[in-house]
């Protein structure tokens, strides 16, 4: 019997580990996403929120590319296919499309089950009421780039639609990619322009992201700004890049100014804001579809120290903290703020029980609950606020509570009721482009 090489037996036995090793990480990673979709189905959490993928499962070899690209951990890959194993989390970036090597994957609104209505707009991004101009998130884009070329590419089919006595020329509604975007071309083209923004900063949608989780690589053409292309960057990186732009172009916006509807007057557009009314041969709407923060309509919530969202737990170190809602974002905000020292935080919902929430914040709440480190009030309702306490019906019983800051996490209010209102035209999206 011939003697062989010990390479010709040393090689298959590697060969054959490595294969057996590829398997073994696969199947736990398999057995992993499998979990967590489960886990979203039994919580109810397999609607997104808003732009989200769909996976052709024809074309879809499971590479797992797109589970790679994607910062949120959306996606996962189960019995060999790329899914979307935790709906709530996606925010519609678009990451994972741009990573599937088969383009197997398209980015839609809306699901079979729940409609998302996306107004309608001709190719030069006008609405059906000619006039006011839609780009960005509201009108189906959540892209950064592209929303931020539909914002430049609206001013540029405007801006032979000026002059006259009206106070300007456009108003802007909106300080996202696309807001900013058409803000820049409008300064290019010398036009009269003002920009209003509900919230205190810019960004729109971009603002809201988990931190240092953005992933991009584009380029972006802006007006007066030279392109810049972008590989991998981060939200807080992508928000000082929009800032200093603003700051270098002495772009005007006006923040914590809130649009309360559109009038038509002598031929011109009359927008209403809660500080003014402008009128304006053109509107240009770039809002997000996160709506206008819900509000709990009690007296003292004009206070300052009433926020919508947590930004930076640790400013609330050492402080008594109340936290009002009972989805993920209230859940999540009690435990972080928990989680600070010294603090004294209390999570206010209305209803007996905590629904359509996920697992693991049900569990690290108990836990943070069981360890005395928040209290959970339940059947509960905010009163009133006051500048070092507030009032809670809980349960029937009024309680005062010391307190230092409060935090609303009880979703927001779309406006599209009151676009409707101004006559524009909408169509219900079911899992389509």
């Amino acid at each position: 019997m011939p003697d062989f090489p010990l390479y010709l037996y040393l090689y298959p036995a590697v060969f054959l580990i490595v294969i057996v090793l590829y398997m073994t990480r696969q199947r736990k990673k398999n057995e992993s996403h499998s979990a967590q979709l489960q886990e979203s189905i039994e919580a109810g959490l397999t609607e997104p929120p808003s732009l989200h993928p769909i996976v052709d499962l024809a074309r879809c070899m499971g590479s797992g590319a797109c589970v790679k690209a994607c910062p949120e951990k959306a996606l996962g890959v189960v019995n060999g296919k790329a899914v979307l194993i935790n709906a709530s989390h996606c925010i519609g970036h678009g990451a994972c499309a741009t990573a599937c090597p088969l383009e197997a994957i398209k980015l839609v609104f809306g699901t079979a089950r729940r409609g998302i209505d996306i107004p309608n707009v001709t190719p030069k991004f006008e609405s059906n009421v000619p006039g006011i101009f839609i780009a960005g998130e509201l009108g189906g884009m959540g892209l950064v780039r592209k929303a931020a070329e539909q914002g430049r590419q609206a001013i540029d089919a405007l801006r032979h639609k000026t002059g006259g006595k009206a106070d300007y020329d456009v108003v802007i509604v909106g300080c996202g990619p696309a807001g900013v975007s058409a803000g820049l071309a409008a300064l290019e083209h010398k036009l009269r322009y003002k920009i209003v923004e509900q919230e205190d900063n810019l960004g729109g949608a971009v603002y809201h992201y988990p931190r240092r989780k953005l992933v991009m690589n584009v380029e972006l053409k802006l007006a007066l700004v030279p392109p810049v292309k972008f590989g991998e960057i981060q939200k807080e990186d992508l928000l000082k890049f929009w800032l200093n732009i603003v700051d270098k172009t002495g772009l005007q916006i006006s923040f914590r100014e809130r649009m309360e509807g559109i009038d038509r007057e002598k031929g011109y557009f009359v927008v209403r804001t809660d500080r003014g009314r402008y009128t304006t041969r053109n509107v240009l709407l770039a809002l997000g579809r996160r709506g206008t923060p819900r509000k709990l309509e009690v007296p003292g919530e004009e206070s300052p120290k009433v926020v919508y969202r947590l930004i930076d737990p640790v400013q609330y170190a050492g402080q008594a903290i109340l936290v009002v809602g009972g989805g993920d974002s209230a859940l999540e905000a009690a435990i972080t703020l928990s989680e600070q020292a010294g603090t004294d935080v209390t999570l206010s919902y209305r209803s007996a029980a905590f629904s359509r929430v996920k697992p693991k914040n049900r569990t690290l709440l108990e836990q943070h609950q069981q360890a005395g480190r928040l209290r959970v009030l339940l059947n509960s309702q905010v009163l009133s606020i006051a500048k070092d306490h507030v009032e809670i019906d809980n349960n029937g019983v009024r309680e005062r509570l010391r307190n230092d800051d409060v935090i609303v996490c009880a979703g927001g209010l779309l406006p599209i009721p009151l676009l409707k209102d101004i006559g524009l035209e909408f169509e219900t999206k079911y899992g389509t482009a």
